[in-house]
């Protein structure tokens, strides 16, 4: 029964997201039962794209993406794909009306594939749009479920939530970029080292994205908000951990957020909702 499928298709999601990403484990563990299984299914597409153009060096990357695009392709116009990972995915884009953010997604794995150094601002906001932003706004139009007021109403400050979470990441993964994937991301770097004053200044640009965004995750529906709110929290002590740390640890190691402290922040993400305090 196709019915079993899809519920092996959404679990080989679930899986995909906790062996990548605790950190989204957790939020989506938070989110109310109706909406995780969406939001694995958007996560897991979204990481199997990430791998092909991050981590299968020695593959045929780019006839490895079409491919994986040609399916998702076939999968919406079938709605059924034999790869689980699409097909627990084409069931939220057809449901919630989320072609056009695939492309735009799309369009920026196809990007690191070739493209190494965002020498002008307008580059570096078009990948993000694609590669963060976007996939900010395919949650919003499930936590919303799919309502076009709400959506329009909330979707700026998603864009500005996926935007910090990305360049949290950038800085995050600064070394592992420019040694491993030979990628800048930040303009005006040009490959020349990471300091203390271009790391503040990127640094104070993440926090206006994160102070426009806690605007829209109060404004959110009940069963969305502790899940964001507690990814918005880890996030932002992650930025913290970043600002607090000489450029020199940056260039050494990947910085990250102990189980312990994340636990810590979930806590007080739990508080503060309780008593309406964010």
């Amino acid at each position: 029964m196709k019915s079993l499928y899809d519920r092996v298709s959404v679990d080989i999601a679930k899986l995909t997201t906790k062996s990548y990403s605790t950190s989204f484990s957790i939020g989506i563990k938070l989110l109310d039962k109706s909406l995780r299984n969406h939001i694995y299914s958007i996560y897991g597409f979204v990481r199997v794209a990430d791998e092909i153009v991050d981590s299968f060096h020695g593959y045929p990357q780019e006839e490895m993406l079409r491919d994986f695009h040609q399916q998702y392709h076939q999968a919406i116009k079938q709605g059924i794909s034999a790869n689980p990972i699409l097909n627990a995915f084409q069931e939220v884009v057809r449901k919630f009306g989320l072609a056009q953010f695939v492309e735009d997604f799309l369009k920026s794995m196809y990007m690191d594939l070739s493209k190494k150094e965002y020498k002008t601002n307008e580059e570096y906001q078009a990948y993000i749009y694609g590669s963060a932003d976007v996939v900010g706004l395919m949650c919003l139009r499930v936590f919303v479920n799919g309502e076009d007021r709400a959506f329009e109403e909330l979707k700026d400050f998603a864009m500005k939530l996926g935007s910090a979470f990305q360049k949290i990441n950038f800085l995050r993964d600064y070394q592992s970029d420019k040694k491993e994937l030979g990628r800048i991301y930040f303009p005006n770097l040009n490959f020349n080292e990471l300091n203390e004053t271009n790391k503040q200044a990127i640094i104070e640009d993440i926090k206006q994205d994160l102070n426009i965004a806690l605007v829209g995750i109060r404004k959110l529906p009940k069963g969305a908000k502790l899940g964001v709110f507690t990814s918005y929290n880890y996030y932002k002590a992650l930025l913290h951990f970043v600002e607090l740390s000489p450029v020199s640890h940056l260039l050494e190691s990947r910085m990250r957020i102990n189980n312990l402290k994340k636990a810590y922040i979930l806590f007080k993400s739990y508080l503060k909702l309780k008593v309406n305090a964010i």
